[in-house]
């Protein structure tokens, strides 16, 4: 048995403990979107990994982030530096969490495996909805997700608020 991450609860190893939220953006990019579900994964008291393929947009991000949200401020650190154990919000494109994370953020198509879901208890696969390429790698990232047995989510934004537009249970799967 193991506990899970922040709760207490006791679950079997190896058992699906985690979920899987889409964030399909349609009207606000990247940058409008993630400060919203960053707080509110601090809120749940959560340290957060936002993975990303490429180096040079986490570094964009980042700068973004020290800017906003105007009337707050997200303690975050970019991956390889001497703090990112105790970074509440880390940067990165490999799949370690140093941090241990008990969410991780995929953005720009940034791979999840199964371990991720299983191991997070909440991944969030944040995705342009202006990008077919985008659309088409969310959409195998679904299936992936499915097969595996882990509840998925799918929020949009397409009416200009976040709603939910389709849920599978692993018993879906």
């Amino acid at each position: 048995m193991s506990e899970t991450a922040g709760t207490g609860d006791k679950v079997a190893e190896g058992a699906a403990q985690g979920e899987v939220f889409f964030y399909h953006l349609t009207r606000s990019p990247l940058e409008a979107a993630l400060p919203m579900l960053l707080e509110r994964s601090l809120q749940a008291g959560w340290r957060v990994c936002v993975r990303g393929p490429n180096a040079a947009r986490l570094n964009w991000l980042d700068e973004r982030l020290w800017l906003h949200p105007e009337d707050g401020f997200l303690p975050h650190g970019l991956a390889g530096g001497p703090q990112d154990a105790h970074q509440p919000i880390l940067l990165t494109t490999t799949p370690d969490a140093p941090n241990g994370a008990q969410a991780l953020m995929a953005i720009d198509g940034a791979e999840i495996s199964e371990d991720d879901m299983r191991g997070h208890t909440r991944v969030f696969v944040v995705f342009d909805g202006n990008d077919p390429d985008a659309v088409a790698h969310a959409r195998t990232q679904w299936m992936a997700v499915k097969n595996a047995g882990v509840t998925a989510k799918y929020w949009s934004q397409e009416s200009g608020r976040w709603e939910m537009k389709a849920s599978t249970a692993p018993e879906d799967a």
